[in-house]
């Protein structure tokens, strides 16, 4: 069979881990083929080493039946392979044009920039396929999902026909996934071949051919999509049997504990980011807030766990206004945050792991007396949070939090948040970029909160997430609530619609 990529026995080392062990990975003309893994299986070194931005330690590849040596990403280009990160990387006060040509600029006489002739090329391919990108636009002025778009239009603009896209769907409302679904297949019916990386088994199910999984490193196997379930799917990736619903039991939720009132918080630019926000969360209540991403939850999440200064407004906990109150405060009045990014925010990464168990309480007995940390009641409190939260690492308490998973490193988070009790626990983006194993494990383990009845926020970009573990749902669009809905009432066609302003379920607010 004639494939369009052959990576034969590929391995990759570093220092004191095998990325890929041994990987074959092969891709046919006209495919989408979807690569599944856990965090830390190898799926991104693998797909890096085909772009160029690391070189395998042993293996051969070939592209369209020539072995070559892709020594950087400008020799992958040059092979018609194109990649969308998952951070995109695009200069923010460019137009779409600019950014487009970035690198392979049309030049008039004299070397100088030929930016009409950028335009014209730019509308001709988005036009081509459909992709609806003002060329004249600022980055800066456009949506996640346009900005998307610029980034596969860059690919298309270099004449890629092997298109990577790693994680693409991670901040995209459901009508920009399944627009991008669409996208995708009729770059397969025009020959075009694309390597999906992704968590999601949905949307394999929904747009792949193939699927390889990987897992610790090592192929686990190659599949027809159309063969298997999302269940075979997980436990190929997992090793073990998922399960997809928290099992969560009825019940009537208790007094309120948080009343946000009338909240005004400005992002950094000085604008209103929260405008007027008002909502209450009851006891033994998960509370799911949905929305595009840049809507304000961010600045609302730094609001109220004490990160971002409140211009105006309240946030009762229990009685107590915390608006003016520090961060410590916060922390003490009984907040527990879990932070949307766990490496700027959740953890300090060049600290044990131990440390970063205590970071909120080190200065308090028993783990410190009269200024002086008691090195073995720390140790003793992390054992406890890491086998109670199954916390796995490679020389357990003293291990450095950067060299952890990011699957280990949430449930560190969750596990520190969790061991104080709080009255009021923040979940943001608590599973994001976390694979289905780990993401099952910290749905039971808010789900197990709701139980103890504590109230929680949980805050998400991921519409699964908000409806299988939410009581009640907030939708967000420009800092404001513009719904309140019940997950069993619902769907995300609906939610979908709210989040992108299309539609205000005024009828739905209570």
């Amino acid at each position: 069979m004639d494939y369009v990529v052959e990576m034969l026995n590929i391995t990759r080392d570093f220092p004191g881990i095998r990325a890929n062990d041994d990987i074959t990975f092969q891709l046919k003309k006209g495919e989408i083929h979807a690569l599944l893994g856990e965090n830390g299986a190898g799926k991104s070194t693998l797909m890096s080493i085909l772009f160029g931005l690391y070189l395998p330690s042993k293996g051969r590849i070939r592209v369209k039946g020539q072995e070559v040596q892709i020594h950087d990403p400008h020799v992958a280009n040059q092979l018609g392979i194109g990649m969308v990160h998952q951070h995109f990387k695009l200069v923010e006060n460019f137009t779409v044009a600019e950014n487009i040509v970035l690198g392979s600029e049309p030049r008039k006489s004299f070397g100088r920039l030929d930016i009409e002739k950028a335009r014209k090329g730019v509308q001709e391919t988005s036009d081509r396929y459909g992709l609806k990108v003002d060329p004249d636009a600022r980055i800066e002025d456009i949506s996640v999902g346009i900005q998307q778009r610029v980034e596969i239009l860059k690919m298309l603009y270099r004449q890629a026909d092997i298109l990577i896209f790693d994680e693409p769907t991670a901040v995209l409302t459901p009508q920009e996934i399944e627009d991008l679904m669409e996208i995708m297949r009729a770059f397969a019916r025009e020959g075009k071949s694309i390597i999906l990386i992704t968590h999601k088994l949905k949307e394999i199910k929904a747009v792949a051919d193939t699927c390889t999984v990987l897992r610790r490193g090592k192929k686990v196997g190659t599949v027809e999509v159309k063969d298997v379930s999302e269940k075979d799917l997980a436990e190929m990736m997992v090793g073990r049997e998922v399960f997809f619903q928290v099992e969560k039991p009825p019940r009537e939720p208790g007094k309120k504990v948080v009343q946000i009132k009338d909240l005004v918080v400005k992002n950094n630019r000085g604008l209103e980011a929260v405008k007027h926000f008002s909502l209450d969360i009851h006891e033994g209540e998960i509370l799911g807030l949905a929305g595009i991403d840049g809507n304000g939850q961010s600045e609302l999440v730094e609001a109220l766990s004490g990160l971002r200064p409140v211009e105006s407004g309240e946030i009762i906990l229990n009685g107590d206004n915390l608006a003016p109150y520090s961060i410590r405060e916060v922390t003490e009045a009984g907040v527990g945050h879990i932070p949307q990014d766990r490496h700027k925010y959740g953890l300090v990464l060049d600290f044990r792991l131990d440390e970063n168990l205590v970071l909120q309480t080190y200065y308090q007995e028993p783990f410190s007396k009269r200024g002086v940390l008691d090195q073995e009641k720390i140790s003793e409190k992390s054992l406890q949070i890491m086998e109670e939260f199954d916390v796995r690492t490679g020389g357990g308490a003293s291990t450095i939090a950067r060299s952890m998973s990011g699957g280990n490193q949430q449930k560190a988070i969750l596990g520190r948040e969790i061991d104080r009790s709080p009255a009021f626990l923040i979940a943001a983006q608590p599973t994001r970029g976390l694979d289905v194993g780990a993401i099952e494990y910290i749905h039971n383990r808010l789900v197990a909160e709701r139980e103890k009845e504590r109230a929680i926020l949980l805050v998400s970009l991921e519409l699964d997430e908000i409806l299988n573990i939410s009581d009640r749902i907030a939708v967000i669009f420009e800092g404001q609530i513009v719904g309140i809905l019940d997950p069993e009432k619902t769907n995300e066609k609906e939610i979908g619609l709210m989040m992108s302003g299309s539609w205000k379920a005024g009828e739905a607010n209570g």
